[in-house]
């Protein structure tokens, strides 16, 4: 049979059924090995990590290494979303998405030369506590707190819980929501239970069972096809056998592969993913997701020192390179093998095969992985998109959390004792749970069901106000808080115009065209977020010259200029700089309550003896009562400092720096070779 031939094509027997497939002893066998490994691995950070204070279970004690630092920047951004997305929009245009994933590597070493080292002076957990400390007030603290859970819901959970459905609805032929209600109550556990030691832990195990079963799955994939040279003949050849609908042939823009699908740079007005706002505007949004997003910048937070962390960067800087090889290719190929179901132009044979009239893309990885693969190896790739689901669903359940309990519950309840923040950080998660999956039938339907596409246009609506505002936050002093707030409202109103616009209109189709009007939807939405940074940008600075600068005395070590100070710094009150100036002022401390709880050794638990159930149910969660010595002020004083030095050693420094001009120049080789 004809690689190019749909192996569905008639005269040919039809093959059994996905969830068929994967009903045999080496799959099954491999799936059980993986799930013990995670349990063991989770179970392990849990024992072993600090749960009982905020800090620990927030922020890992802030004693990670530079490895498991950078497998779960990693982990924690390809998740299964990106698996089915980015293989989904190679399948449809080529390899021009992977610059959305590269774009990821000079972000990284920004984040750590740049920006983690001015969070760690500041001696911040989250990113709207920086907010706060910078601007002062309560209001832009409060809006990215809420703004960040709302993309979390929309963007993050939504999209993998998505994804990771369409993966075992293709090879377990299992419902899509009992599928995700499974997977939901395991990453559940660990989150609930572990904290961000036993997620990082566990994304290191998850990194490396990705990367071996992805490895594998493309050395099969280029063997089916061919080789590299077939595979580029063969995808410009691979189109559906059905491309009338009701007697009307279709346009072949609507299902022949786009000329420059082997360019990472296309046309800049006809292309797909156009180069100027890939590497420009696309570049801002990753801007606010790899330097302000609670979920990646956590990680980072949680390094023993700045060189860890910057290490940390470098190899997840390499490891970004990869998706192109082991998702984007591989979507390809998928397409030149069942063109018939992965190209499908026409509504109703799309609704056919995956149940959307939009496209079915999105199935092109799963479907590659449940035909393709041999037994044992099919579950090996079922386990590693597991893997990428429960890492990424993990880590922004944890940071979610995060944010909720520190920067929203704490406004309401300003007397929590720190287990009441705990258990409260635990039970949001469900709410996050129910939201996502309510929002799931708008990821389904979003930029022509391309999924990768619809995270990156919400990311360009929502995230570059955020980044603008960051930006100017940590390099330009000037900027004050009415500035800021006003800045970020106008951006949140200009993005939502789009966004809202997208859905109530849709994104179209080939053969129907999205009503939406030229002047909003008419231009791509990585040029879109240009536009609105800039704005955003020139906004936040006209209204901070138009109003009073904020003096440097509240400023030390928290903007670039001012990072190196020694001076002593004045917290902002909440009534200065965005609300009523009363001119009270206050003595910042150089680390916060909730950082107090870090290095607090024990709390006083209650003077009762609880009973069996409740105190493994305590032991579980982390909520032992433990009674101990109270730290003096010189020990308090020695770990105050320690949570808020970004001092190397030079040697390590010297180290960190090199990598970081060898990875640029790997990154620069490998744009110039593929573009």
């Amino acid at each position: 049979m004809d690689s190019t031939t749909s192996p569905s094509s008639a005269g040919t027997p039809a093959p059994p059924h996905p969830s068929e497939r994967i009903k045999n002893a080496a799959d099954i066998s491999v799936i059980v090995i993986y799930f013990v490994m995670v349990l063991g691995v989770g179970l392990w950070a849990m024992l072993k990590s600090n749960r009982g204070t905020v800090g620990g279970f927030f922020l890992a004690g802030r004693d990670m290494v530079w490895w498991p630092i950078g497998a779960s920047l990693f982990a924690s951004n390809i998740g299964s979303g990106s698996f089915v997305g980015l293989a989904g929009t190679g399948a449809a245009s080529g390899i021009a998405v992977t610059v959305l994933e590269t774009n990821g590597l000079p972000l990284l070493l920004i984040l750590g030369w740049l920006f983690v080292p001015i969070y760690i002076k500041a001696g911040v957990m989250t990113m709207p506590e920086y907010l706060k400390k910078r601007f002062g007030g309560k209001r832009i603290q409060i809006y990215f707190s809420v703004l960040s859970l709302f993309l979390s819901v929309a963007m993050r959970i939504s999209a993998d819980m998505f994804s990771g459905a369409v993966f075992i609805n293709v090879a377990l032929g299992v419902d899509l929501y009992l599928a995700i209600f499974i997977l939901l109550a395991i990453t559940g556990i660990f989150t609930v239970a572990g904290g961000l030691a036993s997620v990082i832990y566990t994304d290191v195990l998850q990194t490396v069972i990705m990367l071996v079963g992805s490895f594998i799955l493309t050395g099969y994939a280029f063997a089916e096809v061919g080789g590299y040279e077939a595979f580029t003949e063969k995808y410009m050849k691979a189109i559906p056998s059905v491309i009338t609908d009701k007697n009307v042939t279709l346009n072949p823009e609507c299902y022949t592969p786009k000329a420059d699908s082997f360019h990472l740079f296309q046309d800049p007005i006809s292309g797909e993913l156009p180069w100027p706002g890939i590497l420009i505007g696309m570049n801002l949004v990753s801007l606010w997701y790899w330097c302000t997003d609670q979920v990646i910048v956590q990680r980072c937070l949680s390094g023993k020192n700045l060189s860890h962390v910057k290490a940390g960067c470098i190899l997840c800087g390499y490891l970004k390179l990869l998706p192109l090889f082991l998702m984007v290719m591989p979507g390809m190929i998928s397409r030149i093998l069942y063109p018939d179901e992965i190209a499908c132009a026409v509504p109703s044979e799309c609704e056919k095969y995956c149940g959307t009239s939009v496209g079915c893309t999105n199935m092109a990885y799963p479907k590659l992985v449940v035909e393709l693969m041999p037994n044992g190896l099919r579950g090996l790739m079922l386990s590693a998109m597991l893997a990428s689901l429960m890492s990424s669903l993990t880590s922004v359940f944890n940071s979610s959390s995060t944010l909720f309990t520190i920067d929203i519950y704490t406004k309401i309840r300003k007397q929590a004792s720190e287990r009441e923040l705990l258990i409260v950080g635990r039970l949001f998660i469900i709410i996050l749970i129910v939201l996502s999956i309510a929002w799931i039938p708008l990821v389904q339907a979003g930029q022509n069901g391309e999924l990768i596409q619809y995270i990156e246009s919400i990311s360009s609506y929502l995230g570059t106000p955020v980044a603008a505002v960051f930006f100017l936050a940590i390099f330009c002093k000037r900027v004050n808080e009415q500035g800021a707030f006003w800045g970020l409202m106008f951006g949140l109103v200009f993005g939502m115009i789009r966004m809202i616009a997208e859905f109530v209109y849709g994104t179209g189709t080939c053969m129907v065209p999205s009503q939406c009007p030229k002047f909003i939807c008419g231009w791509h939405f990585s040029y879109f977020a240009i536009v609105l940074f800039t704005l955003t940008a020139l906004v936040a600075l006209g209204v901070s010259l138009m109003t009073k600068p904020i003096p440097d005395i509240h400023l030390h070590r928290l903007c670039w200029t001012l990072r190196n100070s020694q001076e002593e710094r004045i917290d902002l009150n909440p009534e200065q700089y965005g609300q009523e100036d009363t001119g009270d002022k206050g003595k910042e401390e150089n680390i916060t309550n909730s950082q107090k709880d870090t290095i607090q050794i024990s709390w006083n638990g209650p003077k009762e003896s609880p009973g069996c159930l409740k105190r493994a149910w305590n032991a579980f969660c982390g909520l032992e009562s433990k009674k101990g010595p109270k730290l003096t002020k010189e020990e308090e004083a020695a770990l105050e400092k320690k949570l808020t030095d970004t001092s190397e050693k030079p040697f390590w420094r010297n180290v960190v720096n090199i990598n970081a001009i060898l990875v640029m120049a790997v990154g620069v080789f490998y744009h110039a070779y593929f573009a």
